[in-house]
């Protein structure tokens, strides 16, 4: 595969090597359930701005209990 019109190279592993991408993999698939609205962007600053503001709100709002319910940030800065 390479860069397509939009120029974006996919990042793959090897073969049944899922585990270097987990974090990430996660991390999109909570912002494809909470943020249904990406499926009908049609311009890309808009799609930016929902990114932003979903990371923004994952950062600094305490929903993870398995961090304690602290945020991750507050996680981070307490390790």
């Amino acid at each position: 595969m390479g860069e397509g019109e939009n120029k974006i190279t996919p990042s793959m592993s090897r073969k049944a090597n899922a585990l270097d991408n987990a974090c990430i993999e996660s991390f999109f698939s909570f912002l494809k359930a909470e943020r249904k609205e990406l499926r009908s962007v049609r311009v890309i600053d808009e799609a930016k701005q929902i990114i932003h503001e979903y990371i923004n709100y994952y950062n600094h709002h305490p929903i993870q209990g398995v961090l304690d319910y602290k945020t991750p940030k507050q996680y981070a800065a307490a390790s």
